[in-house]
């Protein structure tokens, strides 16, 4: 949700990073693996209950993942490669993070296998709906828009570094908030799909 309606008011910033990172040689897919190797740490450090390292890591690899999309649309590089990259190393991050919080945290394990569970079927559902909506915008394929996406998961995440007190609760409650993404993506592709079938 905050990736499509707050997009607008950040991007000038992405579009600086990302010329900036053009101007000395760097390519799109260059950044994009920086930004998998950065959220990776991010999840080795919460492993080692380094909090604060794991958060500014996050949200950096989230920065680099954001200019690197913007890089391959400045230099008219954009693929369908470096889109498949993009979500691969993005639920890479996820997992880091999940992994990290698992380790330190076996309490917290049949919540985290609840959350994991749901953000397989939330991204089932996201990539299935976009094999056959026709792509809109400069994305390489049709995205769908949702109660949790990117930015509202680093969130949730940071949430759960800072206040491990309430872990439990907290990946439950965000684990919930997808189940209701989910919903919204099927009820969106059950009408795309009725609206392309009467086409």
């Amino acid at each position: 949700m905050l990736d499509r309606y707050a997009r607008p008011y950040v991007n000038g910033v992405f579009q600086k990073i990302a010329r900036g990172f053009l101007d000395q040689g760097l390519k799109p897919n260059q950044i994009t693996l920086a930004a998998l190797i950065v959220g990776l740490l991010a999840g080795l450090s919460l492993a080692f209950n380094w909090t604060w390292l794991a958060l500014i890591l996050l949200w950096l690899s989230g920065l680099l993942d954001a200019v690197d999309g913007e890089m391959a649309r400045l230099s008219g590089t954009s693929s369908l490669w470096g889109a498949q990259l993009d979500i691969v190393f993005d639920r890479l991050v996820e997992l880091a993070i999940i992994w990290g919080l698992a380790y330190r945290h076996p309490e917290a394990r049949p919540a985290l296998i609840g959350l994991l569970s749901a953000i397989l079927i939330s991204m089932t559902v996201f990539l299935t709906s976009g094999m056959y909506a026709p792509k809109k915008g400069n994305k390489a394929f049709y995205y769908q828009a949702g109660l949790m996406e990117r930015t509202e998961g680093f969130i949730a995440f940071s949430l759960m570094m800072i206040f491990r007190g309430h872990l439990v609760i907290l990946t439950w409650i965000y684990a919930a908030l997808i189940v209701v993404t989910i919903g919204q993506r099927l009820w969106e592709a059950h009408k795309l799909l009725a609206g392309l079938k009467n086409s």
